[in-house]
């Protein structure tokens, strides 16, 4: 696989919705994967979570980095979580 690199938006993305950089690698090399706008891939996990977020008790965190796969590496544009 490709290095991943992951931008400076990416970065504080994962700071503010609470997803790790490992946690987005894992869901790049892992996760499912779907064709998202600008000719970028959405790339999906489901982690065992079972803890609070903002106050709010999940089971389960869906780390969603949107990546764009260049000729040398996958650039991870932006990072979103869900918890369910």
């Amino acid at each position: 696989m490709k290095p991943i690199r992951l931008t400076f938006h990416a970065l504080e993305q994962c700071q503010l919705r609470g997803a790790t950089e490992d946690e987005v690698r894992v869901a790049i090399e892992s996760g499912t994967r779907e064709v998202a706008n600008k000719s970028r891939i959405r790339c999906r996990f489901n982690f065992p979570f079972d803890n609070k977020w903002r106050e709010e008790f999940y089971r389960v965190k869906q780390v969603s980095p949107i990546i764009k796969e260049e000729e040398t590496e996958i650039v991870v544009v932006t990072v979103f979580t869900y918890y369910f």
